[in-house]
């Protein structure tokens, strides 16, 4: 293999590892494309690439390379740290292999917060939600359980099952047992706020966004697939509240 050769190897690899990094970690459409023609660019190189939610090919010249995206989560840091990385290597501060070196080290790092800050984090959100939308202030306790205890189910079916929606719904359901228990004891007053409040860590608000985002900007097929999938969400968290408010 010539030293070209192995240049564009290298070009291959590290574009296509900051756009899987950028797409698992919940990036819109034409960021993930912008980023690496800009990464491309830096090292006096054309490429052509084609982006999904679920994989990327990336084409230079006679080279072509293909990588799925697996996983879809959102992490803003990760992408801020990809974006971080492009832009030193865009003003040639670092080389092409230490952006890869880096882009290597954030793949590897998880950057989120230990389980029991998330729960926590969940549980006073969901109080705020509460206050937010005019809920009564004797409503906080029971917002703030369901809301922490909703998001702790969620993150135990996530690794014990792995499937999204399926956890999304046991945490809804949760909830809303959890919100009924509250105002059957007399604990609580007002079911519909209790529910609303506590779910709202589990809204993918940021895909909606991006799926809107990625349509306006004329990627069609990310924009709908993205749609489809926070409509799926929705409708998992919907049908978790509706099962205990059928059933009670």
């Amino acid at each position: 293999m010539t030293q070209k050769e192995q240049n564009d190897e290298l070009v291959l690899d590290c574009l296509l590892l900051a756009g899987q990094i950028m797409m698992e970690s919940g990036a819109e459409t034409y960021r993930v494309e912008d980023t690496m023609l800009r990464m491309a660019r830096s090292q006096n190189i054309d490429t052509q690439s084609y982006v999904t939610p679920t994989g990327i090919i990336l084409s230079l010249g006679k080279h072509t390379k293909i990588t799925s995206i697996t996983t879809r989560i959102t992490d803003l840091h990760k992408i801020a740290k990809v974006n971080n990385i492009s832009r030193k290597l865009t003003l040639q501060i670092i080389s092409l292999e230490q952006a890869y070196y880096e882009l290597r080290l954030v793949q590897k790092t998880n950057y989120f917060l230990p389980n029991w800050l998330q729960v926590l984090m969940s549980a006073i959100s969901s109080t705020c939600f509460l206050i937010l939308f005019q809920g009564d202030w004797i409503d906080m306790p029971a917002a703030f359980i369901a809301g922490g205890f909703g998001y702790l189910i969620f993150l135990i079916s996530q690794q014990l099952t792995r499937v999204k929606y399926f956890s999304e719904f046991i945490s809804s359901l949760t909830i809303a047992i959890i919100a009924f228990c509250a105002v059957w004891f007399d604990v609580g007053q007002e079911f519909d706020k209790i529910v609303i409040s506590a779910v709202m860590p589990l809204v993918p608000g940021v895909l909606i966004t991006n799926a809107v985002r990625d349509m306006m900007a004329g990627h069609l097929t990310a924009g709908i697939a993205k749609g489809t999938e926070a409509l799926l969400t929705a409708s998992a968290i919907g049908s978790g509240v509706a099962v205990v408010v059928a059933f009670f």
